[in-house]
């Protein structure tokens, strides 16, 4: 399963529908606090619909405690000046995508901090600033579960 780290996210209607894309896809959502809202608000849950029973979403104080707990996975973290593209990567099921605060994305510290982790890059249209981060989740989670053949899936195996 695929583990999914929102850093500082900001906005609750993102948050929302990343923990319905995680209960999707199988996957659990990681936290890093401070949080820009409460996970008890109504924009929260009405993005997220019902389906925050069917994901695991864990708070966590600081990157260093997810990183620390968790010290055997791989992370991926996207970024904007990434130079290699996420189709370029092999992901396994086991791996963790990092993803930043929505005004800011990812400070240059987390990659100077952690040197293991692998910045990936979503490619844009070069007059681009951003994606938003739910959809960036999106592109990603479904790209690294695509080549672990869809583990988990309900139904019949995709070709």
């Amino acid at each position: 399963m695929f583990h999914f780290i929102l850093y500082k996210p900001e906005i609750p209607y993102n948050t929302g529908n990343i923990i319905r894309l995680c209960a999707n896809m199988g996957a659990q959502l990681h936290l890093i606090r401070p949080l820009g809202f409460e996970l008890t608000e109504s924009k929260l849950r009405r993005a997220a619909l019902d389906y925050s029973d069917l994901t695991v979403v864990t708070e966590h104080d600081y990157l260093h405690d997810y990183m620390d707990q968790f010290s055997e996975r791989r992370i991926f973290a996207a970024s904007a000046w990434a130079e290699n593209s996420y189709t370029e990567m092999e992901y396994k099921q086991e791996d963790s995508f990092l993803f930043g605060p929505e005004s800011r994305g990812l400070s240059d510290w987390i990659f100077k901090e952690f040197p293991d982790i692998h910045p990936i890059l979503i490619p844009m249209a070069a007059e681009s600033r951003s994606l938003n981060v739910a959809n960036a989740v999106s592109v990603i989670g479904y790209e690294a579960w695509r080549q672990n053949g869809f583990f988990g899936r309900r139904g019949t195996r995709v070709r």
